[in-house]
């Protein structure tokens, strides 16, 4: 790896030199920042990735001028960024050569380097048919580009129909609020949106949006290919991928609040020993969107609060297992760094308002509202003056027999100042929980399986009517069990479940859940 610095010996103009050039062909160039935000997931893990911090910020409107401002450096460990603005081609990418600077002509290289940050910057940055090669490199981020259309045949052809691809021994990569989209599958001339293998470990891809192709891409090149893996999706879109959304070949992901929309024939594909952790994501209009797909050699995962919108299952056969239709977790994975989970049932908003490139990169801080970068303080909720005289709670007749969330346990989205989980399950009417903005979920979980068919929602006093549209949800696989508005008793078809979800997703005015009763069939 890329550690010890190597002194160029070519005979071209140093970094210095190259931005006080810039400066006369009256390019500005602010002063030097890694990155907006900073690095999450598996890539703050074996000793972070910073990319270019610290470093020179360079402006490039060229791929040819990427690869100089590389070539340039003092060594192939001297920290630099790269802000690029405008469309990227084959025809305005050429090799740059040097002692120690390894380019290539029609794709952006990366090879043998490491404490890199590319950055789209103005109106955009925009890789048209060129891909991105990261090869036995280390400590790099990309930020805010977008990646189309990039071909491993047909005409032109570049990093091998990979949108991004990373192989041999890299480490520690952060991709955010990146656009990545093919027009077609490999018969059309694509191959994957992003791409991992030869022992590439600690990635993340964040806030990005990945879609129109057949691949949206894999951890390890075959089944023998084990060697990669600690690697985070977050926030992302994946739209319109017929597979591996994405394909893992041993190694741990953590995936967690991403949005899925039309998975075509599969989608997370975990074989050969893989080990998926998967966190309140939402899958809609798909199909097969977990299992192990094409092989004999199987993968596991483990599930927790997703949800699963019309999502179509089919029947196990031959190389094909479907998780479906109700997953349930096959291994237990413990994530070594903090992240906060935004509700499955926001995630569609969330993801549609903060992920892709030349979004203004916003974020979640866990709140379900997207945040500008990094967010200093948690939103607050504004305080509700109740009216002069509170309406009183309608009459609800709970079904018959024993309330099933006495003595159970309870957790949520998040928690109001002076509100908690369990004073919606402590029989009382003057405790109440509040989530921490004006949607939320609240939930009532056991340690063995419970048959649960109907449950009743009663507002604190003061707040009735404040519940709009909600949602309830067995946690254990995902299922909507039932949708639909305003407090009271919601009866369900009987289900045996661990954990049952009431997801408030409007309200007209702060929700406050007194209690969160359950009752068997």
């Amino acid at each position: 790896m890329p550690r010890t610095p190597v002194r160029r010996t070519i005979a071209t103009a140093s970094a210095g030199a190259l931005i006080a050039a810039a400066g006369v062909m009256g390019i500005a160039l602010p002063a030097a920042n890694a990155a907006t935000g900073s690095a999450t997931g598996y890539a703050t893990q074996n000793g972070g990735t910073t990319g270019g911090a610290g470093g020179a910020t360079v402006r490039a409107t060229t791929g040819t001028e990427i690869h100089a401002a590389l070539c340039n450096r003092a060594s192939t460990s001297t920290p630099i960024v790269i802000e690029v603005q405008g469309t990227i081609t084959v025809g305005n990418t050429g090799k740059v050569s040097g002692d120690g600077c390894s380019t290539a002509a029609g794709v952006i290289e990366l090879k043998d380097i490491s404490n890199v940050s590319i950055i789209g910057v103005g109106s955009g940055a925009l890789f048209d048919q060129v891909g991105i090669h990261i090869r036995g490199s280390e400590n790099i981020i990309i930020q805010n580009v977008h990646v189309r259309n990039v071909k491993k045949s047909g005409s032109p052809t570049s990093n091998g129909g990979d949108a991004i691809g990373m192989e041999s021994g890299v480490r520690n990569v952060w991709v955010d609020h990146a656009t990545l989209e093919a027009s077609g599958g490999e018969s059309e001339g694509f191959d994957g949106l992003f791409d991992m293998k030869a022992d590439t470990k600690y990635v993340t891809l964040s806030y990005s949006v990945l879609k129109n192709s057949g691949r949206g891409g894999l951890i390890g090149s075959s089944e023998s290919d084990r060697a990669n893996g600690f690697v985070t999706f977050h926030h992302n879109l994946y739209q319109n991928i017929d597979s591996r959304a994405p394909l893992l070949r041993g190694g741990i992901a953590h995936i967690y609040n991403n949005h899925y929309v039309s998975l075509n024939e599969s989608g997370i594909n975990s074989r050969a020993g893989a080990q998926a952790r998967l966190d309140n994501n939402y899958f809609e209009d798909s199909k097969d969107v977990l299992g192990t797909f094409y092989t004999d050699q199987a993968g596991t995962w483990q599930v927790n609060g997703n949800i699963f919108d019309n999502v179509t299952w089919s029947a196990p056969s031959g190389d094909d297992k479907p998780a479906g239709p109700n997953p349930v977790s096959t291994t237990s994975v413990s994530i070594p760094y903090s992240f906060q989970l935004d509700a499955a049932n926001c995630v569609p908003s969330v993801v549609g308002a903060t992920a892709g490139a030349n979004r203004g990169l916003k974020v979640s801080d866990g709140s379900c509202t997207p945040q500008n970068p990094d967010p200093t303080t948690p939103p607050t909720t504004p305080p509700t003056t109740p009216p002069t005289t509170p309406p009183t709670t309608p009459p609800t007749t709970p079904p018959s027999g024993q309330n099933l969330s006495l003595g159970a346990g309870a957790d949520g989205s998040g928690k109001a100042s002076g509100t908690g989980y369990g004073n919606a399950i402590d029989g009382s009417l003057t405790t109440y929980w509040s989530p921490s903005s004006s949607t939320g979920r609240i939930s009532v979980k056991w340690d063995s399986a419970k048959t649960v068919s109907s449950i009743v929602i009663r507002e604190a006093s003061g707040a009735v009517g404040n519940i709009g549209a909600w949602r309830v949800v067995n946690n254990d696989t995902g299922a909507v069990l039932k949708t639909g508005t305003g407090a009271g008793t919601i009866s369900f078809t009987a289900t045996s479940l661990k954990k049952i979800n009431f997801e408030i997703t409007s309200s007209t005015g702060t929700p406050r859940v007194a209690e969160f009763e359950t009752y068997g069939g």
